[in-house]
């Protein structure tokens, strides 16, 4: 006797359509949750190594910027001493920390004040609106808290009213030391240098080095040396 066409039909029907069994999901889930935790993870990857460039592309231009106007503020240093502030005397046009003794002009991280390294006039103080005052700035910088500062007085004189301007220009700075090249070729450690022949008092206010090394300690970059050319 042969079966019923439309009977076998439907038990075929029947047999394709009964779904997947609870052994078939657990596997899709689990498929499913490791292909997401890769996927997670190697968006979380991307993400952090693109912040990482970033940051490092930050730093970067942030070192970049620090280390030119370093450069422009030494080479436009001009032979022109200003009166101390309490207006009793001259600071030669270039002048190191008093406080060292023959040791390279450096000052730690360490330092807690914005104790000057090294104070000196230059020229091409822009001004675009005019305002009534030299072109001369008297730029002094300084190490604090890690922190490498440029500070200046809105008028060239200053006296002790007049207010200090500072700015940070880089952070994570370990060290700041400065060499001079004087006339004769030779590195100095201190300016005005002590031993220039036939020098007088008027000869080490205007006396300038002939270019400026100048060497930044960093502890996310390393060491940093530019030497500097002083225009004249």
């Amino acid at each position: 006797m042969r079966p019923c066409p439309d009977l076998t039909r439907r038990t075929r029907t029947a047999g394709r359509a009964r779904g997947f069994t609870l052994i078939e999901l657990m596997v899709a889930l689990a498929i499913t949750a490791i292909m997401f935790t890769i996927g997670y993870v190697e968006l979380s990857q991307a993400m952090k190594s693109r912040r990482e460039v970033d940051e490092q592309s930050a730093r970067l231009i942030a070192i970049q910027q620090a280390v030119r106007t370093i450069e422009q503020d030494f080479e436009l240093l001009q032979p022109r001493p200003v009166r101390n502030l309490i207006g009793d005397g001259y600071l030669a046009a270039l002048t190191t920390d008093p406080s060292a003794t023959g040791a390279p002009v450096t000052l730690s991280s360490s330092s807690e004040n914005a104790t000057p390294v090294v104070s000196f006039t230059r020229a091409g103080w822009t001004n675009p609106i005019g305002l009534q005052r030299s072109e001369l700035q008297r730029v002094t910088y300084a190490i604090q808290n890690g922190a490498l500062i440029r500070q200046y007085y809105p008028v060239l004189d200053a006296t002790l009213q007049d207010p200090v301007i500072s700015r940070t220009l880089l952070d994570h700075v370990q060290s700041f030391s400065l060499r001079f090249m004087d006339a004769g070729h030779n590195w100095q450690t201190q300016w005005p240098a002590a031993a220039i022949p036939g020098s007088n008092a008027e000869v080490l206010l205007r006396s300038r080095p002939v270019a400026v090394e100048v060497t930044l300690q960093l502890s996310d970059w390393g060491v940093i040396v530019r030497d500097i050319e002083i225009a004249g």
